[in-house]
């Protein structure tokens, strides 16, 4: 499939959908739990049917409704699989449930992917699991999935650099529910409001936890996961389209839906978009985003790599270079977002510099072509509302990689007047 995007102008609102990262933790901690859990306002796209089929085939009995969810957990008492468990694209689903899978008392889980979540390493989050008692590993022996885990936690000490807060947050967990204590030393940590979110899921949940900052967590072993009720917050990630595009051309986006008091890290786009001089007021009607005079700059990206492809196509329309640095776990995402955007804007005319651990842009004049979405779904979003701000025609191919995390994308993008289509990849 591709999306064929035309030069538009943006205007209206938009209802940003809901956190794939928080429905993902709260079917994972609703299925670890007591009794019966609600979810009000789950995300629906590819990533959050992933962690249904995970959760479903690991014993939780899971009941969907348009906006419920009510998850009926096991208490801790995991049952092994019937079959192999395919995450799809789920990079997230993956690592959090091969830390629950190494609670099983009998019995082993095998998970696997699509060629991307295969490419994605979890050597290291494989390692802690095996220091902490269980049994995990790599079946090709190369650090990635296929995977096969068999439990049980038993606490323990390990230490792991978290390259991706996903191996870290999946640790903190299982933990908890491990038949002893553990400690776990992080020398490494990078996307660090993602265990923030997690630690706030563990609080509301009554879990007990001592920690030195964010480079030592103790976690008392034999606790539980109290059943309760959760909405699931709008996401910023998602959001970020609209927060770039409405600093483009003529457009003027309200944003409706986000809360600002979340953990999320992709909130921090606001700033860096203010800082390249957007004009963003925030009331109680929402987000609103319209372009300034925008001025390249430096901007740290560590806690937020999702927001690279969308701040890279920012940056061509800013004056003068903007530099994306101190974010060299966006290669290890769906793609090597670095390279893939490098090249793709490149494509499109862009002065792009790749760095080790980021990338330069310089303001560049842009015009629409053919250009690979690379089967990831944040490039293909980037690159649709880069089109959208073109003159020529922009096609994206793998323009269905959307559906991962954001399945109305192109209908939001469409009723903010955007000149977007989606057609099938053969004539």
């Amino acid at each position: 499939m591709r999306f064929v995007c035309k030069k538009s102008t943006l205007t209206g609102s938009v209802e940003v959908p809901a956190s794939k990262s928080h429905t993902i933790r709260a079917v994972a901690l609703a299925s670890l739990a007591e009794g019966e859990s609600r979810i009000e306002q789950p995300l629906e796209s590819a990533d959050a049917r992933a962690v249904v089929r995970t959760y479903r085939a690991l014993g939780a009995e899971i009941e969907q409704s348009p906006g419920v969810w009510h998850v009926r957990g096991t208490g801790g008492r995991l049952v092994a699989p019937d079959a192999v468990i395919d995450v799809g694209n789920s990079g997230t689903t993956l690592r959090v449930a091969l830390g629950s899978a190494a609670l099983l008392a009998e019995g082993e889980a095998t998970f696997t992917g699509d060629e991307q979540i295969q490419r994605r390493p979890i050597g290291p989050l494989l390692q802690s699991l095996n220091d902490l008692g269980a049994q995990a590993k790599s079946v090709r022996g190369n650090g990635s999935a296929p995977v096969v885990v068999r439990g049980r936690l038993v606490g323990g000490r390990t230490s792991i650099e978290a390259v991706t807060s996903q191996y870290l947050s999946s640790l903190l967990m299982a933990a908890p529910l491990a038949d002893g204590d553990s400690v776990i030393d992080v020398p490494v940590l990078n996307e660090q409001p993602y265990v923030h979110m997690t630690l706030l899921w563990l609080d509301r949940l009554g879990v007990r936890y001592e920690r030195d900052a964010l480079r030592q967590f103790r976690v008392p072993g034999r606790q539980r996961y109290q059943a309760g009720s959760v909405r699931v917050p709008a996401d910023f990630s998602s959001a970020t389209f609209f927060l770039g595009a409405g600093v483009l051309g003529d457009n003027d986006i309200l944003l409706r839906g986000l809360d600002l008091s979340d953990a999320q890290g992709d909130k921090a786009v606001i700033d860096y978009l203010r800082q390249m001089g957007a004009r963003i007021d925030i009331d109680d009607e929402g987000i609103r985003v319209r372009p300034g005079t925008l001025t390249g700059c430096e901007i740290d990206l560590n806690a937020t790599p999702d927001a690279l492809p969308m701040m890279a196509v920012v940056g061509c329309f800013a004056q003068g270079r903007t530099a994306l640095v101190n974010v060299p776990q966006a290669r290890l995402k769906e793609t090597d977002r670095i390279a893939v955007m490098a090249a793709e804007l490149s494509r499109l005319g862009a002065k792009v510099t790749e760095l080790p651990d980021g990338l330069i842009v310089e303001q560049s004049v842009l015009r629409g072509t053919e250009v690979d979405g690379h089967h990831d779904h944040r490039v293909v979003m980037a690159l649709a509302v880069a089109g959208c701000t073109l003159d020529g025609e922009t096609r994206i191919s793998t323009a269905e990689a959307a559906d991962v995390t954001f399945p109305t994308f192109a209908d939001c993008m469409t009723k903010l007047g955007a000149n977007i289509q989606t057609v099938s990849e053969t004539p």
